[in-house]
């Protein structure tokens, strides 16, 4: 590990409805990181300054206040995301490689035991306080699906079957009700957790390829990343009530309830969109803070209010390059060359 690099982003706009404060200024601290494998999400364990990072076969243990590696989980086959029940100790890890969840001690890293998803197409995963439920979005065919799992046993409790083959992410209003963003569709479907039934669909127009969500509990709204142009739902009535201009290429939102702030990455773009929620329905740009082209994801301690981003670099695919594309799709990558670590704070 080697820090590279500190950077300190001034934003030029102001931020008046703030009690007359000045804008936040944000301070980027750039990290090198070794170690094998690609990415996907990533997970900010609250006031530890630990960071769960995907990394293709394995999740990756970051001290986000100095970017040392500290821990590893093994055998997480095309790992996505990474969930953390404190109530239990418990962590989850969704592994598309071999349809399994993988249940470890949040404390030692030790490897509880592995769960079997038959639906396939792991994905998405988050932890629901409100019912103490692991909650997985699958981008299983012919129709996408979400898997409730129990948070202390890791027992499979229910699988909903969803209007979209690809659900991305997932969040609750405490009240019994799960929001999930469908990427194909641009809607989000509301599932009653205690039936187990899809009960709504709300379109998302403006927004295009919904992925990263975040609900505020004071406010009763909804926020949704999409690519281009985010949304805020209004949460009882599924109506889109503001829209926010950030970068293009979105697939997670970090959000900070007690410091008001939307992060929302663009990995095209290479930067996150910061937004300020002035009232349930009034949003401030406050700064576009510059990371990578690829970095998409992101992930908030809210109460260290520190964001986090991580993306590998890759070197030149394989000459001559294969004509058939990889099994999700995407172009042949070369091999990961490096890897970097962002801590965004002000």
């Amino acid at each position: 590990m080697k820090r590279i690099a500190t950077l300190t982003i001034f934003t030029a706009v102001s931020l008046l409805s703030v009690s007359a404060m000045a804008a936040p200024v944000f301070k980027v601290t750039k990290y090198r990181i070794g170690g094998d494998g690609g990415t996907d999400y990533l997970t900010a364990e609250p006031g530890t300054d630990r960071v769960f990072v995907s990394r293709a076969t394995h999740v990756m243990v970051i001290d986000g206040h100095n970017g040392k590696i500290i821990g590893d989980v093994p055998d997480t086959p095309r790992v996505h995301g990474i969930a953390l029940a404190a109530k239990w100790h418990h962590g989850f890890t969704t592994n598309g490689g071999d349809s399994t969840v993988t249940m470890f001690d949040i404390n030692t890293l030790d490897v509880i035991k592995k769960i079997n998803v038959v639906s396939g197409g792991l994905d998405g995963i988050m932890y629901d306080e409100s019912s103490d439920r692991i909650v997985l979005t699958n981008h299983s065919h012919p129709i996408g699906s979400a898997t409730i799992l129990d948070a202390n046993t890791g027992d499979v409790i229910g699988t909903i079957e969803l209007e979209d083959d690809s659900p991305e992410g997932a969040a609750s209003d405490g009240k019994g009700n799960l929001f999930v963003n469908n990427e194909g569709k641009n809607s989000i479907q509301v599932i009653d957790i205690k039936t187990m039934k899809a009960i709504a669909s709300w379109p998302l127009d403006p927004c295009e390829r919904p992925t990263g969500i975040a609900f505020d509990h004071r406010s009763n709204r909804i926020f949704v990343g999409c690519s281009k142009t985010s949304v805020v739902v209004n949460a009882d009535t599924g109506k889109v009530i503001a829209t926010i201009a950030n970068g293009d290429g979105v697939d997670a939102l970090g959000w900070d309830p007690a410091e008001k702030l939307i992060y929302i990455p663009a990995g095209r773009d290479g930067n996150v969109t910061v937004v300020h929620q002035d009232s349930s329905d009034k949003y401030t740009l406050v700064a576009a803070v510059a990371t990578m082209t690829g970095a998409k994801t992101i992930s908030v301690d809210p109460k260290k209010h520190v964001a986090y981003v991580f993306q590998p670099e890759y070197g030149p695919a394989p000459t001559p390059a294969p004509d058939t594309p990889t099994p999700n799709g995407r172009p042949v990558r070369g091999p990961v060359i490096g890897a970097y670590f962002f801590s965004i704070s002000h």
